[in-house]
């Protein structure tokens, strides 16, 4: 299938992030790690004129595709299957309650510029114990920058930048893994970046109880808002006491110039509880 000329043929639209996929490749790989079945609801985000959607649909009993621009919708619209619904409208304004009531899978290839908030609105925050759209889904497929796919499983171990409050986020509410990584030219219009695919299998329950969430969100917002600082001097300008914080470190082993990337996502649940 010519998916380079049915791309051209389309005006993207550059302030949307419109980059559409065309490697028939990477389409049929999403398809496989997908795992659809006719049992299936597939909820895909960000659908363009549908090179994805059109595999995906003969597999699964219901495709919902959440589209904002409204030319794409026009091609989507001659689709040619029955049991697929469009939905006009910005993902980051979209409760899923409104439109399943069983779980689904989420397939998205989005805007990169808009990664962490679209990621938030699926997962909620660090301190949301119960999110209307993460208790609807159950696991994702998701096209991001590979920079970002690295943030997204990064984990203290490591040991590089990539690890920060993105990887925690995602970790605590799922389980994380880069599936693949996808060159810039499986897509039209070519991006500057490389991309990856990754998964997150959305837990039933998160990584470990919390005693107190805001406190945890706080205690990691506060340690990575300067990653070049020390957890002391980070934590301290996020307004704990800094004897307090060293106290803390060190009825945990850690010594005091100890930083944020150093600590694993349990470290953290153990630091805010001490705090």
């Amino acid at each position: 299938m010519d998916y380079f000329s049915r791309a051209r043929s389309f005006r993207t639209k550059k302030k949307l992030g419109q980059n559409f996929l065309i490697s028939g490749q990477v389409i049929n790989s999403i398809i496989k790690y997908a795992n659809l079945s006719k049992d299936d609801t597939v909820l895909e985000i960000g659908p363009g004129i549908g090179f994805v959607t059109e595999k995906a649909a003969p597999e699964v009993k219901r495709l919902i595709a959440v589209e904002i621009d409204k030319d794409a919708i026009d091609v989507l619209s001659d689709l040619p299957f029955n049991n697929i619904d469009i939905i006009n409208k910005d993902i980051l304004q979209t409760d899923f309650s409104l439109l399943v009531e069983e779980r689904v899978k989420i397939i998205a290839n989005i805007p990169y510029y808009i990664t962490s908030p679209i990621l938030v609105h699926l997962l909620g925050e660090i301190d949301e114990q119960t999110n209307k759209n993460r208790n609807l889904i159950s696991e994702i497929i998701l096209m991001v920058q590979y920079e970002v796919a690295k943030r997204i499983v990064a984990t203290n171990e490591s040991h590089s930048k990539d690890y920060g409050l993105l990887s925690i986020l995602c970790n605590f509410w799922a389980e994380t893994e880069v599936l693949e990584k996808v060159p810039a030219s499986a897509f039209y219009p070519k991006p500057k970046v490389d991309s990856a695919l990754v998964r997150l299998r959305v837990r039933e329950t998160p990584l470990f109880k919390l005693d107190d969430p805001k406190k945890f969100r706080r205690v990691i917002k506060g340690a990575f808002a300067m990653r070049r600082k020390t957890l002391v001097n980070s934590l301290s300008s996020s307004g704990f006491s800094k004897e307090r914080i060293k106290s803390a470190l060190a009825e945990l082993g850690f010594s005091e110039n100890i930083r944020a990337e150093n600590l694993s996502i349990e470290d953290f649940k153990n630091l805010a509880q001490k705090l």
